[in-house]
């Protein structure tokens, strides 16, 4: 019998081997040291904005899009496997209490009718969540009972509706536009002019909540200004953050407001002409509010407004430590960085308080904004990277990782970047 068993488990080897998913491709970055992972790097790839959570509750599985459905990558290993095959028109995120994603389907696209769906990421159970008439949905409530979105409530004009969908290669957004001279505008230059027609078209447009158990549809807000962004807190299930979207200084950004439409709250007040902020998100701890604040003369800041008590903490950013997008770690210690085309890094960002006495014997200092600067660790080189394909990092939920996208090898790519230097 022991024999036997032994020849089995032999003639078995080379299926269980086959069966087994094939390893992804690592290696430490020449110039960081740090160990970096190629997740997945087949054509039509597309991870997540970089403040949609796409993480499990227990944070060992990370979804993805991909042309034939949803992928999971394991954060132990980072080998995938696919979860749905199913044609998808948006992955959105994964719900904070159970292992659920959600995505929708639309035979049109963009910001057109589509229907909401669940996936169960242990069984594979689908269900039908709702029916929009348009718009897009965009954040799941901390006690996965709400999803939140917006949607427009006439169309927009038809030149500017055409622009602004998701390159179905790069999943990159497509902005074109001519200058006076007849030559194609740069990438950022075409955005812009886009973003300052959508804006002044002045389109109504809603806030609206869905009920996930019954598929009720409820107004939070309405306006003409262009509504985006919207997110709920991490931590309290009433409250949204949102923005009023545009060219940032044509535009008073960032706002919360209660899921009965109560508490409608400006983050921050300009006090500078030509002043800006945005690519706002929440910290995970559910009460603060963090943003990329630049100010005239090239004074930048990583900014933050406290929800509950008020109080507002600034860091200072210097020559090399801007990005498109920041992150915080899971336990608010550091922050994470993309970077853009002066300064192309994956970049870990450690908080210095000011130390200077001074600034803490200031009269009403406690009413006042505390400031400080921040120390910078490189980890994944970007000099290659093109950045019309922004990298949206994420921190894994143990915080030993950073999940991006880039272009760094002549096509787009999901990788990951161990946090810790390699030994």
């Amino acid at each position: 019998m022991r024999r036997k068993t032994k020849v089995i488990g032999w003639a078995l080897l080379p299926l269980l081997l086959a069966a087994a998913p094939p390893k992804p491709a690592t290696w430490i970055d020449p110039t960081t040291g740090h160990r970096i992972v190629r997740v997945d790097d087949r054509p039509g790839n597309y991870g997540l904005y970089f403040n949609y959570n796409p993480f499990t509750p227990d944070g060992k599985r990370m979804i993805y899009l991909m042309p034939e459905g949803i992928r999971v990558a394991d954060t132990g290993n980072w080998t995938t496997r696919l979860v749905l095959k199913e044609k998808i028109d948006r992955l959105l995120f994964v719900g904070n209490r159970a292992p659920v994603a959600y995505y929708s389907t639309s035979p049109i696209g963009n910001e057109a009718a589509s229907t909401i769906w669940s996936v169960d990421l242990d069984t594979g159970k689908r269900r039908r969540v709702a029916d929009l008439p348009g718009g897009r949905i965009a954040s799941i409530n901390a006690d996965d009972t709400l999803l939140a979105g917006h949607r427009e409530l006439e169309p927009p004009p038809a030149a500017i509706a055409a622009q602004g969908n998701r390159d179905p290669k790069n999943g990159a957004p497509t902005y074109a536009a001519n200058g006076p001279d007849g030559k194609p505008l740069p990438f950022a230059v075409a955005k812009e002019q886009w973003m300052a027609r959508r804006l002044a078209a002045g389109v109504p447009m809603e806030i609206f909540t869905i009920d996930i158990a019954t598929g009720e549809r409820k107004t939070v807000t309405q306006s003409k200004d262009w509504l985006n962004h919207v997110l709920f807190s991490p931590s309290d299930p009433t409250l949204l953050m949102y923005c009023h979207e545009g060219p940032w200084q044509k535009v008073d950004r960032i706002w919360t407001i209660r899921t009965d439409g109560s508490a409608k709250t400006k983050v921050h007040q300009r006090t500078f002409q030509g002043e800006i902020a945005g690519h706002e998100y929440w910290a995970p701890d559910g009460r603060t509010i963090w943003y990329d604040l630049i100010q005239p003369m090239g004074v930048r800041w990583l900014a933050s407004h406290d929800v509950v008590s008020g109080t507002r903490r600034w860091y200072a950013l210097r020559p090399g430590q801007g990005s498109y997008h920041y992150s915080s770690s899971p336990d608010g210690r550091a922050f994470a960085g993309d970077g853009n085309d002066e300064g192309k890094y994956i970049s870990l960002f450690h908080p210095r308080a000011d130390t200077n006495p001074r600034a803490r014997d200031t009269l009403d200092g406690d009413k006042l904004i505390a400031a400080g600067d921040l120390v910078t660790e490189r980890l994944a080189d970007l000099s290659k990277q093109d950045y019309t394909l922004e990298p949206n990092q994420h921190f894994t939920p143990d915080g030993k990782w950073l999940v991006y996208r880039a272009n760094v090898e002549g096509k787009p790519a999901i990788y990951a970047v161990e946090v810790a230097k390699a030994p």
